[in-house]
């Protein structure tokens, strides 16, 4: 059954376009996270492991809060690698490892790209789509990247 929420159907499948690609980015940084947390070492090894560790919990919450925006807007969520890789505007380094400083780079550079793509995503969900709840939604998301981006930033000042 279609939502009836005041919402066209062309404008809430642009929303859940919006979403899918969010997604995408989400558990591509997520996975991004656990390869770091899983491969950190150095000094500042259970600092840094610890701090990857609760970056990629809050995105699992994150993930899954996504997932259900998508189904409340009456769409179906990917959830496969492929559609996931498709989606995202993030890169990966397959076989790369990187030292902790450039980790922490990657990293800021990639919630930095998000937060970039969510402040334009807020504008078209609100003014195109006519969607607030997903402009709402989504700026909870920016702020939550913004707050971990800039405590990565600290580590790099």
């Amino acid at each position: 059954m279609k939502p009836q929420i005041g919402i066209t159907e062309e404008h809430l499948k642009k929303s859940i376009a919006i979403l899918s690609s969010i997604l995408a980015n989400e558990m591509t940084l997520y996975i991004k996270l656990r390869k770091f947390h899983w491969n950190v070492s150095g000094e500042s090894f259970m600092e840094l492991h610890k701090l990857f560790e609760g970056q990629y919990r809050q995105l699992e919450e994150s993930i899954d809060e996504i997932a259900e925006r998508i189904s409340k807007l009456g769409g179906k969520t990917i959830g496969t690698m492929k559609e996931f890789s498709d989606l995202t505007v993030l890169k990966e380094s397959p076989h790369q490892y990187p030292a902790q400083k450039d980790m922490l780079k990657e990293l800021l550079a990639d919630h930095e790209t998000v937060i970039v793509h969510l402040r334009k995503d807020v504008d078209l969900s609100a003014q195109e789509n006519k969607d607030a709840g997903t402009a709402d939604f989504l700026t909870g998301l920016m702020e939550s990247h913004e707050t971990m981006s800039w405590t990565l930033r600290r580590y790099l000042d």
